[in-house]
């Protein structure tokens, strides 16, 4: 089966449409296609896990909902979506996920439909077991042992005895968990166990490398140590030389798979005579007869010891700086994208306005164009209000009288008017009548009263002057 399937496609298509980006997001990482969850919805998920908006358990329980599938694929890859949020997520996550009392119940997980379903079912089965287990070593320490701090001034290192005693045996159990993956390299042909053995390649380097410097400063305290703590030093230093066998069998895989050489450290062991000289103390302690070694002696040797594994705990760190390095490269790289992004929208929206000023004159931009329009139409408005000057008055050719029939002043008779009125009246109406204009052919019948002034014509047809007085 390869591919998205329609089930696929249909759930994203569904989360999309209830607007739940992280359930969207889960679905898209765990596909049915052998592969791999894709970086690009990992990476997002990540995101989420620092978003305090964002429920951590509604994202943890969208990807137990995953594992709850028939499917060897989609659990595989939701196993490997939990591990990598647990890797490299914000500590919140793997805190939660320490706080529940069950986490993977895959014991009885078997996929009998698909062709390879027996044999993943298997490594799904010993994969959960492991996550329960780094979940479970959180709950007990509240530290993820692949991500404290290293080195001569690192936890393990600056640890009491007590609490050495009590937490490498968490240590231990989590390895046996990691270490019983057990995949051979014609066991690993697709992608989707081989980004689980990738994941777990990672942590066990960073796993063993804790364990490493937990050991050293105990076998540096041992001589000093009471019977019963040599006693139990004793049997954490013969675990921890069993459990270098087993991982250095693990590394070869590895390296067999194709992951680099450099990646891969350096497993220098102890020299055979600390183990016997750890012995001969601890008889010395509980009263046998033995033969015991001289101050000198045991200071040499168990020098050479620290000095070999700390030689390996160097070579451990060898990946954390790669790692480091190639996080600097994808950093650089996801901003010079969207440098190039932006840069390529730049181009674009100049390429726009371009094309636009192109059908425009080229004396004017769209903006001053639009200020010359207004400008016109203001000087228009203004030029309604403005009283006109003499110099500029409009002769009898104007448009107005040139649209109008021609301009014939009629010269109309009037009667002679009584003397008895009074002399200034008589002045206004002899004035009047004496010259009389057609208003109607100029401005139409509706002038008619005001021409006439209020004269109105009688009903016989002769005219009654009325005065305004």
């Amino acid at each position: 089966m390869s591919g998205q399937s329609i089930t696929d496609r249909f759930a994203a298509a569904q989360h999309s449409m209830t607007g739940s980006a992280i359930s969207k997001a889960v679905c898209k990482a765990t596909t049915h296609e052998v592969s791999g969850p894709k970086k690009k919805h990992l990476d997002y998920l990540i995101h989420c896990t620092s978003e305090m908006n964002v429920s951590v358990p509604q994202l943890a329980d969208t990807l137990f909902e995953r594992t709850a599938n028939s499917s060897w694929v989609v659990v595989f890859k939701a196993l490997i979506a939990t591990h990598h949020l647990m890797m490299y997520g914000n500590e919140r996550l793997i805190q939660y996920l320490a706080s529940r009392n069950t986490l993977f119940n895959l014991n009885n997980f078997l996929d009998k439909g698909a062709l390879q379903g027996y044999d993943m079912s298997t490594f799904i089965r010993r994969y959960s077991r492991y996550l329960n287990e780094k979940a479970m070593s959180y709950r007990l320490v509240a530290v993820d042992f692949t991500k404290m701090k290293r080195g001569t001034d690192g936890v393990m290192r600056t640890m009491s005895t007590e609490k050495l005693i009590k937490t490498l045996p968490i240590i231990q159990n989590q390895l046996d968990a990691l270490l019983d993956f057990q995949a051979n390299p014609n066991e690993l042909t697709n992608g989707v166990i081989n980004a689980a053995f990738m994941l777990l390649f990672k942590d066990s380097i960073r796993l063993f490398a804790a364990y490493n410097e937990g050991v050293i400063n105990l076998l540096e305290k041992y001589f000093d140590l009471k019977k019963g703590q040599c006693k139990e030093a004793l049997d954490i230093y013969k675990k921890f030389l069993y459990r270098m066998t087993k991982l250095s069998e693990f590394l070869k895989v590895a390296e067999q798979v194709g992951i680099d050489q450099g990646d891969i450290p350096d497993l220098s062991q102890a020299p055979s005579s600390l183990l016997e000289a750890l012995e001969q103390h601890l008889a010395s302690l509980e009263g046998k007869k033995t033969k015991e070694l001289s101050a000198d002696t045991r200071a040499s040797t168990l020098s050479s010891a620290v000095t070999s594994l700390s030689s390996t705990g160097m070579s451990f760190s060898r990946m954390d700086e790669k790692e480091r390095l190639q996080a600097l490269e994808e950093e650089k790289a996801r901003l010079q994208a969207l440098e190039e992004e932006q840069a390529r929208l730049q181009a674009l929206k100049d390429q726009r306005l371009k094309e636009i000023g192109v059908s425009l004159p080229p004396s004017a931009s769209p903006s001053t164009q639009s200020m010359g329009s207004v400008n016109h139409n203001t000087n228009q408005a203004m030029e309604l209000f403005n009283t006109p000057s003499t110099n500029s008055m409009p002769n009898l050719s104007s448009d107005l009288f040139d649209l109008q029939p021609a301009f014939i002043p009629v010269v109309q008779s009037t009667p002679s008017i009584s003397t008895a009125a009074s002399a200034w009246g008589g002045a206004a109406v002899q004035a009047e009548s004496s010259i009389s204009v057609d208003f109607d052919a100029v401005f139409g019948g509706g002038a008619r009263g005001i021409a006439n002034n209020g004269v109105q014509p009688a009903a016989d047809g002769k005219e009654n002057h009325t005065l305004n007085e």
